[in-house]
């Protein structure tokens, strides 16, 4: 067996499970206390701050900067009481992961001495250096300047000695450098839109907020086999590995009992969000092995992503605290499940209605479809703006493989649904008799009957309806899940504003508000009714059919995420407010960059496992059957030399024409990349690392599965599949 491979089989088997020591309370009495939330802010806050900041969450009020001033010393004063030393603000810039830079609350005061010191100029901004964090061209790379800005909607939090300040990030020019701030913009555009539309059927309605539930899927490793495997270590998945005999298809992974070390991680994550605030309700097994869930409660939207950027960064320090790492790549395994994040997104108004759940009364009903067939309509207008805001590097390997969503983007209804949609397509006429209309009514009256035993979700589907919220669950496992949430507010927001304008043309001129909610329906409906599929999207039949409806299917990451500048991406995100087409051209150039450098690394770290470590360990193996042939012709001579030694000799000029081959190809891509990299066009580059260089991965990664099943499995100098899946 290889060294590193003994090493750490060695010491996972020696592993002792860390206990976790849970707290004797009920989980009530310690959620969020790590928190700056309306319970801390009542005790340390005056009145007038506290009703100043519930201002600015509620109702997007400026907080002046006395008011900031009172607002810090709270903070401070809480934060230092719960043992902080340090402050900082935590943000989201477009690296996919979160940023921080610690400052202490100390100042050297003029006595010689140090006094502590937080006051609302550092509460409200900062200025940290941005000279590093991709800009997509907005900046120079020489100009450092960048500013953070307290969010005063999300929930500041301790974590170890360090307060946590949730902020936007801009450039010296206004241009948002990260998710938050057109996050943020897109629920104040959708919060207005949505608003208006719910006039016509409440006029108690004065706020619509998003809300939002992801669904974390994740794997996890040892941290000795993880250690063992330079491709897991540098790139998040193995970029080579033949599959195990037996890995998902007997199905007894999935929903079964938890492994105990594992449940003790899961435990100390679940104790540690709760303590945050993250209200962490759900865990299992997922369908592949070593592949778990965890999933909160529906939170809003703002806060949810803020509470799934914090846990995935929780994850990976938790899981070292017991000697696992935690793989959110979306496809870490060939041939297996890979790891989503299903954003479950739906809106809710202040007065308490799910504006994606039907009512007890025709006239919510009513409401009802009006948000539900307009959402439809906005994603099939957008379909290709919505794909691209999941495509990745990582996602491209999940999406259509091993029960992942395919990149078709579809919308999934329920038979019962799509049946009453045709049936409103069929008689909504523009002029209705009385009794027509009664029909309709009733119909739709009946919704909430309809939905009672047509709760069942379609999982093949990328955008599911399930009940009172749509399931997006293309979303990738390692996503900021404000990227998709950025795109569905503003194409839903974009969607119903162009609705309420068509109502209200109907209505100018004299057509009852119904009738004229019906009509707009009817035609939405016609228009979207392609997007609509309720069979399986894992079949090629769905491919074909997709295909004929004229449905897009874009596998490529570069080639999809053109739709950012899209003519109609362009108008959506303008006339909302929520980015310019500069900000939308930066963002294209940092996720092609991005995509060029995963794919590079990954070229790279494979073509040193393979021509350092792979063809080592065969050279080893075919020199033991060169003197084994050797030996039989000594031993039994020329009579029986034929029959006895044909196998070896076989297996030798295999594994000479597969190593040939693996030097070949590494030879070719390292050429191909210098080649690329002389291409102007990051597009282009972008467009030539996935059609070159992943199919230069793949045929090398192909032999070196063909010399795995061919060496002695002693001297294989990496863990396997069989370790890495089945052994915790």
């Amino acid at each position: 067996m290889g060294k590193l491979r003994f090493d750490a089989l060695a010491e996972l088997f020696s592993r002792t499970p860390i206990e976790v020591d849970v707290p004797k309370a009920k989980s009530s009495d310690y959620f969020g206390e790590n928190t700056f939330n309306k319970k801390a802010m009542q005790a340390y806050l005056s009145e007038e701050a506290y009703h100043s900041v519930m201002d600015a969450i509620h109702k997007g009020s400026k907080i002046e900067r006395r008011i900031a001033n009172q607002v810090a010393s709270g903070m401070k004063s809480w934060a230092v009481d719960r043992g902080a030393t340090h402050y900082s603000h935590w943000f989201q810039p477009l690296t996919g992961a979160t940023a921080e830079k610690h400052d202490a609350f100390f100042d050297p005061s003029e006595s010689g001495g140090v006094i502590e010191k937080f006051d609302g100029n550092m509460l409200v901004q900062q200025e940290p250096d941005a000279s590093s964090f991709p800009s997509g061209g907005i900046r120079n790379t020489f100009e450092a300047r960048g500013y953070t800005a307290w969010d005063p909607s999300s929930t500041p939090f301790i974590i170890g000695n360090t307060l946590c300040i949730p902020t936007i990030f801009i450039s010296y020019t206004g241009e948002a450098l990260d998710y938050k701030l057109p996050l943020l913009k897109s629920l104040t555009a959708l919060d207005k839109a949505a608003v208006e539309v719910c006039q016509y059927f409440d006029k108690e309605v004065s706020k619509v907020v998003a809300t939002l539930g992801w669904e974390q899927e994740y794997f996890l490793v040892d941290e000795a086999l993880f250690h063992a495997r330079p491709d897991l270590m540098l790139t998040g998945r193995t970029l080579m590995g033949h599959s195990s005999a037996k890995d998902q298809q007997m199905d007894d992974h999935y929903f079964g009992s938890i492994p105990g070390r594992v449940m003790n991680f899961m435990r100390d994550l679940e104790l540690e969000s709760l303590r945050l605030g993250i209200p962490i309700k759900t865990r299992h097994n997922e369908v592949a092995p070593n592949q778990f869930e965890c999933a909160p409660v529906f939170e809003e939207a703002n806060i949810a992503v803020d509470h799934n950027a914090l846990l995935m960064d929780l994850m990976q320090k938790i899981a070292r605290k017991h000697k696992f790492r935690v793989l959110l790549h979306e496809k870490p395994y060939k041939g297996v499940n890979g790891s989503g994040k299903h954003n479950n997104w739906s809106m809710l108004t202040n007065t308490g209605t799910n504006l994606l759940a039907p009512g007890k009364t025709p006239r919510k009903n009513l409401q009802f479809l009006s948000f539900l067939i307009n959402t439809v309509k906005a994603v099939h207008d957008h379909s290709d703006l919505l794909r691209a805001s999941i495509v990745s590097h990582g996602n491209e390997h999940r999406l259509g493989a091993h029960e992942a969503p395919p990149s078709i983007i579809s919308v999934f209804l329920g038979s019962q649904l799509t049946q009453l949609l045709d049936d409103l397509e069929n008689r909504v006429k523009m002029k209705m008799t009385p009794d027509e209309k009664a029909d309709i009514k009733l119909d739709i009256g009946k919704i909430p009957e309809i939905l009672l035993d047509n709760t069942d979700r379609n999982r093949t589907s990328p955008f599911a309806f399930t009940g009172n919220r749509f399931e997006f669950r293309a979303v990738g496992s390692s996503a900021n899940p404000a990227s998709p949430m950025i795109v569905l507010n503003s194409v839903v927001a974009h969607q119903l504003k162009a609705f309420k304008a068509s109502v209200d043309g109907l209505i100018a001129k004299g057509i009852k508000k119904d009738e004229a909610i019906l009509q707009i329906l009817r035609e939405y409906i016609i228009e979207s009714k392609k997007i609509r599929f309720e069979g399986n999207g894992y079949s090629e039949n769905w491919v074909e059919e997709a295909k004929k409806r004229g449905l897009s299917n874009v596998s490529s990451a570069p080639e999809a995420l053109k739709a950012f500048l899209s003519k109609n991406s362009i108008e959506v995100f303008e006339t909302n407010h929520i980015l310019s087409k500069r900000e939308l051209e930066a963002r294209l150039e940092i996720r092609l960059e991005n995509y060029i450098k995963s794919v590079q690394i990954e070229s790279r770290v494979l073509g040193d496992l393979a021509i350092n470590h792979i063809i080592p360990t065969a050279l080893k193996y075919q020199n033991v059957l060169i003197d084994n042939v050797k030996g039989i012709k000594e031993l039994f001579g020329a009579e029986d030399y034929d029959e006895l030694a044909t196998p070896h000799l076989q297996s030798i000029k295999k594994i000479s024409g597969h190593m040939s081959m693996i030097r070949k190809l590494v030879v070719d891509m390292v050429q191909k990349r210098k080649e690329i990299h002389q291409l102007g066009s990051i597009q282009d580059q972008a467009s030539r690392y996935h059609s070159d260089i992943k199919h230069c991965m793949e045929q090398i990664r192909y032999h070196i599965d063909k010399l795995e099943l061919i060496v002695d499995d002693e001297i294989w100098p990496l863990p396997k599949y069989r370790e890495l899946l089945f052994t915790r």
